[in-house]
């Protein structure tokens, strides 16, 4: 038993002759009977009574008539779905965004919302060194990160850009300063991020590169701490 049967199946039943089902599905009279035949030998009974001239339905072809209908309303109802979130009006869309950036994507719903006000947007916090696994993993539909992914397989857009900056006491001799080389900083300790990502890894390089320490003297779970 496959859809096109049961859609050969509901027509006759609505047309209530092979002859005009054919003509709805544009088919021939015996490839309507050929099918509601095969249709028959699946369920094991017969769906018509051959014996009346208007496609009158059988006891069992009363019973299958609903289910019938009813799987073809699903199979509607998943193809509109698709064809809908194809032409972005329904549907949800799954972002997963690391602590740092999930603070920019509050404007970008915003607006995407006022553009798309049908489609779900759900923002998970993840960890910025995952969000390319999770894309690729069909986790989720995008990411929002601060590097580019190393998986070429993955499309990278900047949405924008942002820049290290050093952040100081207002009291530190330091502060007010435009510039602040690297090595002016060998002697200063540094309250830092703990977990592994793209912008304590740029930091450390930076601070190898030009020989000189990097004094992390305590490191925090998170951005806010």
């Amino acid at each position: 038993m496959d859809i096109n049967q049961l859609e050969v199946f509901v027509t006759v039943a609505r047309e209530r002759s092979f002859s005009r089902a054919g003509e709805a599905l544009g088919r021939t009279q015996p490839a309507v009977s050929q099918a509601i035949q095969r249709l028959e030998q699946d369920i094991g009974e017969r769906l018509f009574d051959r014996s009346s001239k208007d496609g009158t339905l059988t006891p069992a072809g009363e019973v299958l008539i609903e289910h019938a209908r009813h799987i073809l309303n699903l199979k509607k109802a998943a193809v509109d779905a698709v064809h809908e979130l194809r032409d972005l009006k329904a549907g949800k869309v799954t972002v997963s965004a690391n602590e740092h950036t999930v603070f920019y994507l509050l404007p970008v719903i915003a607006r995407f919302r006022e553009q798309h006000p049908e489609i779900k947007v759900e923002v998970q916090r993840g960890v910025a060194s995952r969000i390319p696994e999770q894309i690729t993993a069909r986790e989720v539909e995008l990411g929002v990160i601060s590097f580019e992914p190393d998986d070429t397989s993955l499309q990278a857009i900047s949405v924008r850009t942002d820049e290290l900056v050093l952040i100081l006491s207002p009291s530190h001799p330091l502060a007010g300063r435009d510039e602040v080389s690297i090595n002016e900083l060998g002697e200063e300790s540094f309250v830092a991020h703990n977990a592994p990502s793209p912008y304590r890894r740029q930091v450390l390089e930076a601070f190898a590169e030009r020989k000189t320490p990097l004094n992390i003297v305590v490191e925090l779970p998170s951005l806010e701490a």
